[in-house]
This record gives structure tokens, sequence and C-alpha cells, in this order.
């Protein structure tokens, strides 16, 4: 086995502890929880494994130095030093982004400009040429974090952001992202133990994670491609074995995950992307508007989870009398079955009418938002407390 090495998990607001999580179950070690990240120790056989299965990370950093840092000049000295010829040809492509969180520096694309300068100096005066920029598919990915005064130079092993998975085709306007719509599933509770439903499916995304998430299908394994495929010490054969284990731990799946749109074009494009991901056999596709709908068989419990619009990326003439009906939709149609319902319009989900069970804050993008769980008894709650107590 390889030697162990620091890496940092990127992920979003809310999902640390889902994380941590999984790369417990993954088999990492030293794991610590931070503000939208996770650090963890693993070998490179581990780094291949967490960027292929990690359903709530966003990046897999591995950190090659840090260092105090004062001003623009002194960034580009110390950069500039880090022997990049070692990770990278000088006929290579080359990617930098940075986050900045410093009161010294306060323009983070400056700070990713000032890094790339030096990268390119450093090959330049060494071997007469320089790499080019390439954002998407470059030879190496280069992530820099300024927090206060240190400065923190990592390789990025996944390249650009794992949501993108790789089977999103057919994209839709405001569409969640994979990695949060994996994260809405994992919190939700559900993970493949009755039918599940999405009302208002977008593009998708939400039934085809739950169906990844109900087989243990690795989360980006319709990936194109990961960073590390590019480095210099990628080894394909490794990667080929955890490739290959991973597909050993898919598992069957024996309910049924309903992809619902009042949109034919949603649902066309729902199609297209759950094709791309091979799980035909898993979900469900119709086109269906879910005001004054009724679960379809009431008497197998049913999972609903959606991410409704609510009036911000995707205009509604009057969001909270929609959001009402849903709520009067749900309570109605679908009495015994359990609900959650994602939204950046707190008004909106006030309008619902029913009382929630739980609110887990997060965000959307830069939208705050709430992830809101509904039980839905039938009845009313008088009779059901008149029932309980005789």
């Amino acid at each position: 086995m390889g030697k162990n090495f620091l890496m940092v998990a990127k992920t979003l607001y809310g999902l640390e502890d889902l994380l941590v999580k999984e790369l417990r179950d993954l088999g990492a070690s030293e794991i610590e929880k931070g503000v939208r990240s996770v650090s963890f120790q693993g070998d490179t056989g581990f780094m291949y494994k967490a960027n292929l299965c990690c359903r709530t990370a966003v990046r897999i950093l591995k950190p090659i130095s840090s260092f105090n840092v004062f001003d623009e000049d002194q960034l580009y000295k110390r950069i500039y030093e880090i022997p990049w010829e070692n990770h990278m040809d000088s006929r290579g492509t080359l990617s930098v982004e940075s986050t900045v969180f410093s009161k010294r520096f306060t323009h983070s694309k400056y700070i990713a400009l000032k890094t790339k300068d030096a990268i390119v100096d450093r090959f330049r005066d060494r071997f007469g040429h320089r790499p080019d920029i390439d954002r998407y598919h470059a030879s190496l990915h280069v992530h820099i974090h300024i927090d206060r005064q240190i400065a923190t130079v990592s390789l990025n092993s996944s390249g650009p952001s794992l949501h993108r998975r790789g089977y999103r085709v057919a994209p839709v306007a405001a569409p969640v992202s994979e990695v949060l719509a994996a994260g809405l599933i994992m919190l939700s509770g559900w993970s493949g133990q009755c039918d599940f439903l999405d009302p208002m499916c977008g593009g998708g995304t939400i039934p085809i994670e739950a169906a990844m998430i109900a087989c243990n299908i690795p989360a980006n394994i319709n990936r194109a491609e990961f960073g590390f495929e590019h480095w210099p010490d990628y080894d394909p054969e490794l990667f080929e074995l955890i490739r290959n284990s991973a597909l050993k731990r898919v598992k069957e799946f024996h309910f049924k995950i309903y992809a619902r749109d009042r949109d034919p074009l949603a649902i066309r494009k729902t199609k297209a992307n759950v094709g791309e991901a091979s799980l035909e056999e898993f979900i469900d596709i119709q086109q269906a508007d879910f005001i004054n709908s009724e679960k379809e068989d009431k008497e197998k419990n049913l999972f609903i989870l959606t991410n409704p619009p609510y009036d911000q990326r995707l205009s509604l003439r009057d969001v909270s009398d929609f959001y009402g009906r849903i709520g009067s939709t749900l309570k109605h149609g679908y009495a015994g079955s359990e609900a959650w319902l994602f939204a950046a319009n707190e008004t909106a989900l006030k309008s619902i009418g029913l009382k929630p069970k739980k609110k887990i804050k997060l965000y959307n993008g830069k939208l705050e938002a709430r992830l809101v769980g509904f039980n839905l008894f039938s009845g009313t709650l008088k009779a059901r407390k008149s029932t309980s107590t005789s």
C-alpha cells in the first residue's frame, strides 16, 4: 500500500456531516470536519476512490505547500519556488482557481492570476516555453486558498467540480446541482427503503441521484475524466482496480422511482439524462401535473422529495398560491406519505399550510434555502390525538 497523505474534500454548506460519514465508510483516517470542507488522510488509491464514490464532495484537494503571505509579490515568489515541473510537463495545460478570506487580499481572481503568472514564469525561465491555460481539461488543476495571511497551495485531483457527474446531457433552467441533490436525499433519510416520487423533476437530477443512492452506484461512474488522470504518477491499473471494486458493491433495488413534471420539455430532458445514466429500469418517467393529483398506489409507502420553483431563478405568477396548492395536494392526495420540499423562499414554504417535522438550512448557489420535511397523516390533527389517547 502507498503512503498516506493529507487531503481536503470541499463540500457545500450543511453537507459536512454527510461527507464525514462517506469518507469514514470508505476507509479514510484522521478525519476532521471544517466549514464546507473535511480534511482526512489516505493513500493514492483512496484519493481515486474518494473522487469516484463521494456523493457530497465538490472536489478533492491534495495540499503541497502552506506558507505565510503578506503581499502579492511575496505570494508570487513563494509560488514560483514550488517545483511545478514535478507535477506537470512544460508543454501541458494549466488551470488555477482560488478562494480568499483575508483583509490583505480581497480579489480571488487576481490571486489566481498572480499564481498562474508565477507558475508559467518558472516554466518559461527553465524550459524556454510555458504551459497553456485550459479551464476544464487541464493537465494540472491548481487550487490556492488564502485564510487571512496563510496561503495553502493544493493540487485539485478532481479537476472540474465533482457535481459534473457526466450524465446531464440535457440541462434545464435553474437546476439543483448533482452534489446538492444527493445531499438533499441523504439528509431526508431516504436510502431506497420504499417508492420515491419527485413530482416536479425538471431535468431529473433528484430521481437520478436517488437511483444511484438506492443501488449504491458510484457517484461519478459516468464522469469522463478526473484531474489526477493527467498527473505524472497516475496509475491506471490501480484506478481500474478501485473502479471495479466499487462496481462490485452495486446492489439491487426492489422499489420504484417516479419522475414527474407537467412540462413536456422537462420530461424529454429527464429521459435523455436518465438514459445517459443507464437508469431507465429504475425510474418511471411521465408527464403529469402534481397539483390536485393523488397517490397512485394508496397501499404502498411513498417518499416525496422535490425542488419546486420558488420565484427566484424561475418566475411564478403567485408563489404563495402555488405553494398553497402544493400543500393542499399533499394533504388530500398523499396521506400516509412522507414529503420533503427544498426551496429558497421562506414565504412560499409557510404558504404550504402544513406543520413541518424538520427544517434544515442549506444554500442553493448563493440563495439561502430550507429543506423542510412533513409527515402526511390521514385525517385531522385533532382526530389523530383523540385516537392515540383512547
